[in-house]
């Protein structure tokens, strides 16, 4: 089957295939933008780009050899990799030899299967076997095109696997002197993680969220759902088709980020309830290993804790959550939320994600949050206008 078709970005993408077709496209991007709206399948859509034999100033072709091998992710010359769990090897010879059987094994489902998940339950990373790898394949001749094209998604990943930067520095290396006529196309959501000098070898490329009317259009063309199902979801992507699937139900139960949606929200209610013990409750209940799995959890803490302020104020078409917005004002009324005060506990958020990222007990890292939460919203300094929590 395949790639599906690039949705959007259709201003970027006359800019790019104008700046390739007057030989003015740099050699190494970095795409970077909220998650999900589609800058890996950007990425794919520049190298087709390349490889195409008669690009135009609208971009590839579609027809010819290159561009239908780019789409069916059989092209030679251009190698994507993307964060993988980690396998079982041992040596580093076994560990690189599983993550390239484990990447080609996702290449053939994507083939199977058009529509790319932007989540998972797994931890993944970019690990330095990868990118070794990935430097072996440079090392090579292209087979058809002037240069082979590289494509690195969620690079930001490079940095945190292992706390080790070794990954990133051996990028680095390639990016410092690329093979002959290389190119590289490196996506993030979070640049700012990247190493500094990585960032330096790149030229930066926004790429924007979508208008929530194209993400539901999306939805539409590839799933068949009911006017509600497809409307709420679409609010809930924040322009980003990826996190849109990711709500949706599947076989099991609720998507995994409405899972995540709903334990986060647990994660605020409990921490601001008039019962401390609740929160920590809630703390025990998650597992005592693989903390990074909660840094998803963290950002929808973090929307809710915005939604939390907005019907708090009256804001109602700020609220991201808009279904949950009478539950949002009913709790912020009841506990004496101060809108004020929202703004301190996003820093207890920052300090969780970064246990978080440590690798601390997910346990002992959810319950310093539910602790330094309420003393952010219940136990700070402002008035309270019903004295709740104070």
């Amino acid at each position: 089957m395949g790639l599906h078709d690039l949705v959007g970005h259709e201003d970027l993408r006359t800019s790019l295939a104008r700046a390739h077709v007057s030989g003015t496209l740099p050699a190494a991007l970095l795409l970077h933008g909220p998650r999900g709206i589609g800058k890996q399948r950007l990425a794919l859509w520049i190298a087709q780009l390349t490889v195409c034999t008669s690009p135009a100033a609208d971009g590839p072709c579609q027809s010819c050899g290159p561009c239908r091998m780019t789409r069916s992710l059989e092209h030679p010359d251009v190698h994507w990799y993307f964060p993988l769990p980690r396998p079982k090897a041992t040596s580093k010879t076994r560990l690189a030899e599983a993550l390239e059987a484990a990447r080609f094994q996702e290449l053939s489902d994507m083939r199977a299967s058009s529509l790319v998940p932007s989540w998972s339950d797994d931890v993944r990373g970019l690990y330095l076997a990868s990118i070794t790898n990935l430097r072996s394949q440079a090392a090579k001749r292209p087979t058809m095109a002037e240069g082979p094209v590289f494509i690195v998604g969620q690079a930001e990943l490079l940095v945190p696997q292992e706390a080790s930067p070794e990954a990133a520095n051996a990028l680095l290396k390639l990016l410092e002197e690329p093979p002959g006529q290389a190119r590289f196309l490196l996506t993030s959501s979070e640049p700012g993680m990247l190493l500094p000098t990585i960032r330096s070898r790149t030229v930066p490329v926004h790429v924007a969220a979508l208008p929530r009317e194209t993400v539901r259009a999306f939805l539409a063309d590839h799933f068949d759902l009911d006017d509600r199902t497809r409307a709420w979801a679409a609010h809930l992507s924040q322009g980003s088709p990826g996190r849109a699937m990711a709500f949706l139900p599947d076989e099991d139960g609720p998507g995994p980020l409405e899972s995540l949606r709903r334990r986060a929200l647990e994660i605020v209610t409990s921490a601001t309830s008039r019962r401390a013990a609740e929160g920590y409750r809630l703390a025990a209940s998650f597992p005592p290993a693989r903390a990074r799995q909660l840094l998803d959890l963290f950002t929808f803490v973090e929307e809710w804790l915005r939604d939390l302020g907005a019907a708090a104020t009256g804001a109602d078409a700020l609220v991201i959550n808009h279904d949950a917005l009478s539950r949002l004002k009913k709790h912020a009324s009841a506990v004496g939320i101060v809108p004020s005060s929202i703004p301190d506990a996003f820093p207890a958020v920052e300090r969780a994600r970064e246990r978080a990222r440590r690798n601390v007990n997910p346990q002992l890292v959810v319950n310093g949050l539910v602790r330094d939460l309420r003393q952010a919203l219940l136990e700070s300094p402002y008035p309270s206008p019903t004295g709740v929590g104070r």
